[in-house]
């Protein structure tokens, strides 16, 4: 049991530290570390990264905003377009196949690997 929640703790500190530095992505080194360091299978593993990241992502934005690295006036329709994004993807989640959710999650990480290169 020791060894599964330091695999647990080491994939949240990672998590955290993406997340905190990046503005957002942990949930993308989460779903890997979820499954590869922990075991997880695919959909728990997505569902369960959602989860983890939504005080990861509290506790980033109060120290943004407490920072003064925001914008007002994005906050308010970038959180209701993330909520109806979430919905959708969450009720996607449930009715896909893990195949498919497995190689739309690769597409999305190499898009935004290579957006970050170009």
């Amino acid at each position: 049991m020791k060894k599964n929640a330091f695999k647990r703790i080491t994939a949240g500190l990672f998590t955290g530290a993406v997340n905190g530095l990046f503005g957002g992505g942990g949930g993308m080194i989460a779903v890997p570390l979820l499954k590869n360091m922990c075991g997880y299978e695919e959909k728990r593993a997505h569902a369960t990264a959602i989860l983890v990241i939504l005080p990861v992502c509290a506790v980033s934005a109060v120290t943004y905003i407490i920072n003064g690295y925001f914008s007002a006036s994005v906050i308010i329709p970038a959180a209701l377009g993330s909520v109806a994004g979430g919905l959708l993807g969450a009720m996607l989640l449930n009715k896909l196949p893990e195949f498919i959710v497995n190689i739309v999650f690769i597409a999305v990480m190499l898009a935004a690997g290579i957006r970050m290169i170009i």
